[in-house]
């Protein structure tokens, strides 16, 4: 049978909405349009592939078995549809993990290697990039990976293209804070302020897991230089922050940075992007440009009897 690309992506996107007045505005049709759409493509499958109850919009278990197949689909038809076109573009990045300034990395990376034409786009979170990913909306991610609830990172693929070590950020009042060096141990009694809700950092969590940090406190996301102001004003707490990072504005008073050892951690940057969907041919000078960049600037170094890595991204690095 002949699949209409139009159906199939009017399912899509309401599975991934599990709600059909979103799914409506996202492919900017009316509801009745989209509710005509999913119903043409059921009556052709032969199969309920939503139901609606008091919550939205639920998947059955032929939507279930239908949705990554129909993913899939739909990237095959956009593939399709540039490979007449031939038309250049650059390649869209989706970036994320906004505070810890991840567009240094990528410039890094990307600045001289002729041809290479990226457009970075601000994603909101891993999940937000991760669904967008999975749509084809872009073309990869960056930031930092780790496993998602549910299997949501399913049919996705990634790779670690930098270490970076982590600094504690202090306030000047901090008792600590005219340590040149400090172990994470030493902050055992300390507050770890998280510069967002405390559920939505994962490196921050294990980190205080691994270490014994029992009090974490989290913050509303207000960008970097509202936190450091949280950090300034309250002696009693600390935050980490990847070293090269900058501090918001230049010779900022009242907060510090102090590298931490025995051990350090290290912050895991990763390239991702959907699996098995053939990326050679587009990322590979994008993969390339990281490799190169990690080789010429030792990013990938990492010695377990000195450093730090949560497991998910050690058992990557070995991967």
């Amino acid at each position: 049978m002949d699949l209409d690309l139009s159906q199939v992506r009017a399912f899509t996107t309401a599975a991934e909405e599990l709600h059909f007045g979103r799914a409506a505005a996202r492919l900017a049709i009316s509801q009745q349009a989209l509710s005509k759409r999913i119903a043409r493509l059921e009556a052709a499958l032969g199969a309920r592939l939503l139901d609606r109850d008091p919550r939205g919009v639920v998947l059955t278990g032929a939507g279930h078995r239908f949705l990554e197949p129909a993913r899939r689909l739909l990237a095959q038809g956009d593939r399709a549809v540039a490979a007449v076109a031939r038309t250049r573009r650059p390649l869209r990045v989706d970036v994320w993990g906004h505070l810890y300034a991840p567009m240094r990395t990528v410039a890094r990376a990307v600045d001289g290697v002729p041809g290479l034409e990226v457009e970075p786009v601000p994603g909101r979170d891993l999940p937000s990039v991760a669904a967008a990913l999975l749509r084809g909306e872009s073309d990869a991610g960056f930031g930092r990976v780790h496993p998602l609830p549910d299997g949501r990172d399913a049919g996705l693929a990634h790779r670690l293209v930098r270490l970076e070590p982590v600094d504690a950020l202090l306030s000047t009042d901090h008792p600590l804070a005219g340590r040149d060096v400090l172990r994470p141990e030493d902050l055992r009694s300390d507050v770890l302020r998280y510069p967002a809700a405390v559920d939505r950092l994962d490196f921050l969590t294990r980190f205080a897991d691994r270490f014994g940090i029992a009090e974490r406190a989290g913050s509303t996301n207000l960008g970097l230089e509202s936190f450091a102001d949280r950090i300034r004003t309250d002696p009693s707490c600390f935050s980490l922050l990847p070293a090269d990072c900058p501090l918001p504005g230049p010779g900022r008073p009242g907060i510090r940075t102090v590298p931490l050892v025995d051990p350090t951690p290290l912050y895991a940057w990763s390239l991702l992007w959907r699996d098995g969907d053939e990326p050679a041919a587009r990322l590979d000078p994008l993969l390339g440009a990281f490799t190169e960049a990690a080789r010429r600037s030792r990013w990938l170094e990492y010695d377990p009897a000195r450093d730090w890595l949560p497991g998910p991204d050690e058992a990557a690095l070995d991967g």
